[in-house]
């Protein structure tokens, strides 16, 4: 808010007309004027954020790109357009970090170890940071990034890990790449990708939601075969223990044990899934409604019944 005008010249404040008792009160409304830009400034702060009902700010959680839930410690991850959150078992949600990035593509590559790519944030351009991350790393469960590969060059939307192969959907080449030492890398083949899984135990195993098919490769990613009476799948997610699990567009949760040749429905979430994060006891699908709420559901059952565990503020 600009000051007003100060006529007294440099350094000197007008005096108010009436003596001291105009002075006193002149105070007293400059100290009202104060107290209001105050909580103005307080109440666009809390704008993000929501009370968990004990007075303590919880930041709203939108535009989520993607889930994974760490080993080390049990934690849900979320990867989202303004910066990452942790979601414990137990507790609060906070964000992680200072970094509000844009991080478009993520993937939980071991315990604290996480991989991803995207955009700076307003303090990361300022920095230099180029508009397409490239491939970055964190070792400390998201609260630092560091700088891999292909910074300036790509924007992952899509990453995989597995057995010392990572891999990385492009979305601004439609190409697939992959890397063994996260430095230098290959390109598999090009094709349109909404999620990717690879194999915990077969790194040259990969399925995909694509475009207009569940899609299979057995060498790497160079070559793909639609998965015949598969379902149409928006997400797809790889449990450490074999199992394959995937989601529809309009929320229906479907399970593979035999690497996606067949499937078998498994329950359902309310809104459009967005991401989808597995383990052997655990799964994990955010979602958005028609209101634009993010919701993040979270089931211990293999799908049959659903918690939910966070949901944005109307």
């Amino acid at each position: 808010m600009p000051s007003p005008p100060n006529h007294a010249g440099p350094g000197r404040s007008p005096a108010p007309p009436g003596g001291r008792g105009a002075t006193r009160a002149a105070a007293r409304r400059h100290a009202l004027g104060a107290l209001i830009v105050a909580a103005l400034s307080a109440g666009a702060f809390l704008a993000g954020c929501r009370s968990d009902g004990g007075g303590t700010a919880t930041p709203s959680i939108t535009h989520v790109h993607g889930l994974g839930i760490n080993p080390a410690d049990g934690a849900l991850y979320v990867a989202t357009h303004t910066g990452s959150f942790r979601i414990p078992d137990d507790g609060p949600v906070r964000r992680v970090g200072s970094s509000a990035q844009d991080t478009m593509g993520f993937t939980v590559a071991g315990p604290n170890r996480f991989l991803g790519s995207g955009h700076p944030d307003a303090a990361g351009f300022r920095q230099g940071k180029p508009s397409r991350l490239g491939l970055i790393e964190s070792t400390d469960a998201g609260a630092t990034w560091t700088a891999r590969s292909l910074s300036g060059e790509a924007d992952f939307h899509a990453l995989a890990a597995s057995q010392g192969t990572t891999y990385g959907w492009d979305a601004g080449t439609n190409r697939l790449l992959a890397t063994t030492d996260d430095v230098r890398w290959e390109a598999r083949s090009t094709l349109p990708l909404a999620g990717l899984a690879v194999d915990p135990a077969r790194a040259d195993r990969l399925v995909a939601a694509g475009a207009d098919a569940t899609l299979v490769s057995a060498d790497g990613g160079r070559s793909w075969q639609p998965i015949i009476d598969a379902p149409q799948l928006v997400a797809v997610a790889w449990a450490p223990g074999g199992t394959l699990w995937g989601v529809e567009p309009t929320g229906g949760a479907h399970r593979s044990t035999d690497g996606g040749t067949t499937w078998e429905a498994a329950g359902a979430v309310e809104g459009q899934p967005v991401a989808l994060a597995a383990t052997d006891d655990r799964l994990v699908v955010a979602t958005t409604g028609p209101d634009d709420r993010t919701a993040i559901h979270d089931s211990r059952d293999a799908g049959r019944t659903w918690q939910l565990r966070y949901q944005s503020p109307g």
